[in-house]
């Protein structure tokens, strides 16, 4: 016995339980019929540091309508789910809490303290799959991964040794950033650079051989204690009589060379540059060159080393301040500028970013990326919007170094070796036999490392199973444009070097969500949205229709709450007309296949052909923003408003072929209706097809629609018969005329002749227009789509009322003329919007002025 449905839309009641039953049933589950083509996507990983926000929610979404809709289409679609270890991010949770305890990590020691991660993870995993329930993400949770799992860890251990024994990873001593709040490198993508007010310092170096004074500027003066030379350009004539001496640093009156490097430009300040090779990239540069030392004169901790004298043990900014001042004492400063700057902050603790000189892993990223550029036109990632592709190489074609050690304890240990008395090192899949005499690398790698292998290591490689061979490489990655350089190239050069392959075929960018005003959703803003109690408001439904529903590929969205009530109304909206289609059909199915249609019937069919169509060209390109204002025209405006409307005739016929015509019609365009739009808002869909007759135990076992041929060749009158009666309705509203009233018309074609309407039409638009069809001369006409109604009652006519009706229309139409003429002679629309769309500006445009040329007409006469 199907359920019936209740007399009013809750999407507390609809979204209750359904998807506990889904899991339980195993509708989610991919592998289990070979014989269908496969279709892939690995969740993105959220961090287990936290809850899902609203940018998950709109992320997640737009891969949940991708796999929905292929699994629609008869695919073996698997949506693999998983969570990200989130190195630096987690362990910063966790040393909080324990702090908060009153212990360290220190007190605990590392196998303690990993413990205490693993709780933390465990505990957010499970608030994260309740999240991702509540979403309706339909993921097969048999195949659930996460990115520090054994399974994982023995991928990331092979990569790591392949890479190192083929000399694409190694150690050496680099100008790294420095988080000193972890006390942990960062990769360059892992900083953000922020605008920041400080002060640029220029200080008077005293020659020592001449008294002569050097001006040089810096913004960083703690770093003075890591100077080791002055240097000039080689063909600067101010200083060639210098290069050779020495001069006096004020920081700490130790004698520093003077040197030259064509580096040095000499338009620059006053064309002297201190070097301090352990705190400037540049710098590094210069004294790898010249073979320079490089004293490192600060703590991992951001506080001076003992290479500060007085100042050691200082937090290093408050050491800049002293310092500046004991110079000052010295008379040295010449001047303080106020100076704004971007300034590097570390994406996970906001702390500034110090330069640093330390040992640490890297990965050689030129030859990897290039194998990737190589790839990228024949066989590489197809991205959309297309624009990204460029972004993309640009970034690969510029790529430094990657370090990848992280002085951290939460995270795939380096598997990596030191000889306790020589030394020497080893890296190897397993620990040395001889383990009493070596020493493993403290360190972890990058937490990118291992989300690197995301797409391939969650499906059992190295090893070759069977969902490798079946599911990879996936088939879309979903992300957000600001992770292309942390995730997407990464994964890229990766899945190419160890799988010869692109890890996936297709990469669709989305933006980010932002509030109302346009503003970054962020807690110091305190404009953040909860997703739980915007579903908890509104259904999730409601949400999940906003969100793919009000933004194009690449760009950016806002969060507008009425917008999301908006999608409520129209699921309401649904949910009535699926009442009423309950109302004539009582239970039972209506074979469309055995109706006899009649022109309203192969209307509405008609459209949803046309509909279906667009959708389907719209899918397969990701535009689901196109596709839902689509589906929202035609469930709206053609089925809601027309169509049921229209099928009152058919329904209340005493013909029984035309009244099982337009029951079948009418059972046949929801169940379509609900199908179509179950990868957008699963729970309702389910629960009115649930309800219908003659349908599977559950939506997720249904089978897309296809285009259902109808002959057409008789439909515009129905087209033509709808804008008549819209426009006659519009005029009773305009001249104050009771919807009863009972009107004279005549209907008039593009060429001004009568309309020659079949006679089921003419009698359903006099019986819904509340009017008689006459030829008699006209009084006032009002211009529709290809025609025009005229209006015959002599009541009806108020000149100066018909004069103002008529000036306005003038003017609404001259704006749309030119709205549309500017849309048309916009390159950047014709060449990127969808040639359906084009086509259809370009008619509005036609029609725009057939009926601006008709009032103007008027107007004259």
């Amino acid at each position: 016995m199907k359920k019936e449905l209740a007399q009013k839309y809750n999407h507390l009641d609809v979204e209750s339980g359904k998807y506990e039953t889904w899991v339980e049933k195993e509708y989610f589950k991919a592998g289990t019929d070979l014989t269908k083509e496969p279709y892939s996507i690995v969740i993105p990983p959220p961090n287990v540091t936290g809850v899902l926000h609203l940018g998950h929610a709109w992320d997640n979404t737009l891969q949940d309508i991708a796999i929905r809709y292929n699994r629609l289409l008869g695919k073996d679609a698997l949506y693999l789910p998983g969570m990200d270890h989130a190195g630096i991010a987690t362990q910063a949770v966790v040393e909080k809490k324990l702090r908060e305890e009153g212990v360290s990590r220190y007190d605990l020691g590392r196998d303690e303290f990993l413990k205490k991660s693993w709780e933390w993870k465990d505990d957010y995993a499970k608030r994260i799959r309740q999240q991702w329930s509540k979403l309706g993400l339909s993921l097969d949770y048999s195949r659930e991964r996460f990115t520090l799992d054994s399974g994982l860890n023995d991928s990331v251990t092979k990569v790591f040794v392949d890479l190192y024994n083929d000399g694409l990873i190694f150690q050496g001593y680099r100008i790294i950033n420095w988080d000193v709040e972890a006390q942990t490198a960062l990769s360059n993508i892992e900083v953000i650079h922020k605008e920041v007010e400080g002060k640029f310092y220029t200080f008077d170096y005293t020659v020592e051989e001449t008294g002569e004074s050097l001006l040089i500027s810096t913004t960083r003066p703690e770093t003075m204690f890591g100077d080791v030379c002055l240097v000039v350009h080689p063909e600067d004539e101010r200083y060639t009589h210098l290069i050779g001496k020495h001069a006096i640093n004020p920081a700490n009156g130790q004698s520093l060379p003077i040197i030259t490097d064509d580096y040095i430009d000499i338009e620059f300040g006053t064309g002297v540059m201190k070097c301090t090779p352990a705190h400037d990239p540049n710098d590094f540069v210069i004294g790898e060159k010249y073979g320079l030392e490089m004293p490192n004169c600060m703590n991992p901790d951001g506080t001076m080393n003992e290479l500060a004298h007085q100042f050691a043990g200082m937090e290093r900014f408050e050491a800049r301040k002293a310092l500046v001042e004991y110079i000052r004492e010295q008379g040295k400063v010449h001047s303080i500028e106020t100076h704004v700057h971007q300034v590097g902050h570390s994406e996970r603790t906001d702390v500034i970013v110090e330069p640093y000189l330390s040992k640490q892993w890297f990965v050689k990223m030129k030859p990897l990326a290039q194998e990737v550029i190589k790839h990228q036109e024949s066989d590489g990632i197809t991205f959309y919007p297309e624009r990204f592709d460029n972004i993309f190489n640009q970034w690969l074609e510029n790529i430094e170094d990657w370090c990848i050690s992280r002085q951290l304890w939460w995270g795939h240990r380096i598997p990596a070796w030191f000889h306790k008395e020589t030394e020497e090192i080893y890296v190897g899949l397993d620990a040395p036999e001889d383990i009493e005499n070596w020493r493993q690398d403290e360190d972890v790698l990058d937490t990118w490392f291992s989300s690197a292998l995301w797409p391939f290591s969650t499906m059992g490689w190295p090893e070759e199973t069977d969902d490798f061979k079946r599911f990879y490489p996936t088939n879309v990655l979903v992300t957000g444009y600001d992770i292309i350089f942390f995730w997407v190239a990464r994964m890229a050069f990766q899945a190419r070097y160890f799988t010869d392959a692109a890890p996936f075929k297709d990469a669709l960018i989305h933006g980010l969500i932002r509030d109302e005003k346009g503003l970054k959703m962020s807690k110091s803003l305190g404009n953040g949205v909860d997703p739980m109690d915007v579903i908890e408001e509104h259904g999730v439904d409601a949400l999940r229709y906003f969100l793919t529903t009000n933004s194009t590929p690449g760009q950016d969205m806002r969060y507008i709450p009425e917008k999301v009530e908006s999608s409520w109304n129209f699921i309401n909206k649904i949910w009535n007309a699926a009442r009423f289609v309950h109302m004539h059909i009582d239970g039972e199915f209506y074979d469309i296949e055995k109706a006899k249609l009649t022109q309203v019937d192969r209307y509405i069919i008609h459209k949803f052909n046309e509909t279906l169509e667009l959708v389907n060209r719209n899918m397969d390109k990701y535009e689901y923003g196109f596709v839902g204002n689509t589906l929202t025209r035609f469930v709206w405006d053609d089925f809601c408003s027309w169509y049921i409307e229209l099928s009152k005739s058919g329904l209340q016929s005493e013909d029984e072929e035309i009244q099982y015509a337009a029951k079948a019609t009418l059972y046949t365009m929801l169940k379509n209706i609900v199908i179509v739009l179950h990868p957008f808002m699963p729970f309702v869909t389910e629960e009115i097809y649930q309800s219908l007759p003659n349908t599977e135990e559950s939506i997720n076992l249904a089978s897309w629609p296809i285009v259902n041929p109808v002959d057409s060749s008789d439909l515009s009158q129905v087209e033509f018969m709808i804008s008549a009666i819209t426009q006659i309705r519009e005029t009773r509203v305009s001249y104050d005329v009771k919807p009863s009233k009972p009107l004279e018309v005549s209907v008039l074609d593009s060429n001004n002749n009568p309309y020659e309407f079949t006679k089921m039409i003419q009698t359903m638009l006099q019986n819904m227009a509340k009017v008689t069809i006459t030829e008699t001369q006209k009084s006032l006409t009002q211009p529709i789509n290809g025609g025009s109604v005229c209006f015959i009652n002599e009541e009806l006519v108020d000149t100066e009322a018909l004069l103002a009706s008529l000036l306005k229309s003038q003017e609404t139409l001259k704006k749309e003329i030119a709205r549309a003429q500017g849309m048309l002679s916009n390159e950047r629309f014709t060449s990127k919007a969808p040639a359906e769309k084009v086509k259809e500006e370009q008619d509005k445009l036609d029609e725009y002025i057939r009926q601006l040329n008709l009032v103007e007409e008027q107007l004259n006469q």
